[in-house]
């Protein structure tokens, strides 16, 4: 059996005690090992409460992210860095307390499309940086995953192969790549290559079509991206993202553009998407038993 999650904003944008009981029942009742959460405010969500609520539906929790602009660890402004800092401290706070170990996203730069190149000093100041939030999570038990995301989202990390030269310079332990087949699609040469190259750097995995939809309908090779998976040994988290119209956050689903309704019904795309993340990572481990096993007389 793999390992599978699904992002909250497949069942809700909010997060009233109500709007989360809701995504947590929903991903209990249709076999989600994990639920990933968009960054939570302490001040605004009983964490305690919350925390006690995963524990007790045996679910285990990611928490994603991306960093505003005023917290921009690869700004060339001390304090917009010092700001980002701040920001993730807490989100690896959030992580710890909810009993979680991921915390992925947008980590090491601001989220949303930029207006210049990022230069030298700002990749220094943020690999800086990060270093220092991976040296205090490390005692959390909590890991970063940093998310590679197309050229619309970043203008840092846009292949698994810069995230891993990212990775090496902060020499971090509990540093890793959160990898997305949606902005894989976009940037990388061969995207299953890029999962084979990147293999034991690999933290954390969504899977989401190319128009952000249903699984399958789009032009994402998820048979490829499968095979992938199976070959580098992959026994963690696939988890599903998926947006549309009929679910709208403010602010991510305006940096995602998010214009059009891909779904309505979201126990139905929930159900697909967790058998055909199931029957997909299957298959592919039958495949590699074929290729792998010889018969010969005797």
């Amino acid at each position: 059996m793999s390992k599978i999650g699904v992002h909250s904003f497949v069942w809700s944008a909010g997060s009233s005690r109500a709007d989360l009981e809701k995504a947590l029942e929903s991903s209990h009742s249709l076999g989600f090992n994990l639920i990933e959460f968009s960054y939570l405010d302490p001040a605004q969500v009983d964490v305690a409460w919350l925390a006690g609520r995963l524990q007790a539906l045996k679910l285990d929790v990611a928490i994603s992210m991306g960093l505003p602009p005023e917290g921009d660890l690869s700004s060339e402004d001390p304090a917009v860095v010092a700001k980002g800092i701040d920001i993730l401290d807490r989100a690896v706070a959030l992580v710890r307390d909810l009993g979680g170990e991921k915390l992925a996203g947008i980590l090491s730069s601001a989220h949303g499309k930029q207006e210049h190149a990022l230069t030298r000093k700002g990749w220094d100041n943020s690999v800086t940086a990060l270093s220092k939030v991976a040296d205090r999570a490390k005692s959390s038990g909590v890991t970063l995953n940093l998310e590679v995301v197309n050229r619309f989202e970043s203008n840092m990390l846009n292949t698994a192969a810069q995230g891993l030269a990212y990775i090496r310079d902060t020499g971090a332990s509990n540093v890793f790549l959160h990898l997305d087949t949606f902005h894989m699609n976009i940037e990388e040469a061969d995207v299953g290559l890029a999962i084979r190259h990147a293999a034991d750097k690999i933290g954390y995995v969504h899977i989401g079509e190319s128009h952000r939809g249903y699984l399958g309908t789009g032009t994402i090779d998820f048979a490829a991206i499968f095979d992938a998976l199976v070959a580098i040994g992959w026994d963690d988290y696939v988890t599903f993202e998926s947006f549309s119209t009929a679910i709208v956050d403010k602010d991510l689903s305006l940096k995602t553009a998010i214009w059009r309704n891909l779904w309505n019904d979201n126990v139905a795309l929930a159900r697909h998407a967790r058998q055909f993340i199931e029957l997909g990572m299957e298959t592919a481990r039958l495949k590699a038993a074929l290729v792998q096993t010889a018969h010969v007389p005797g």
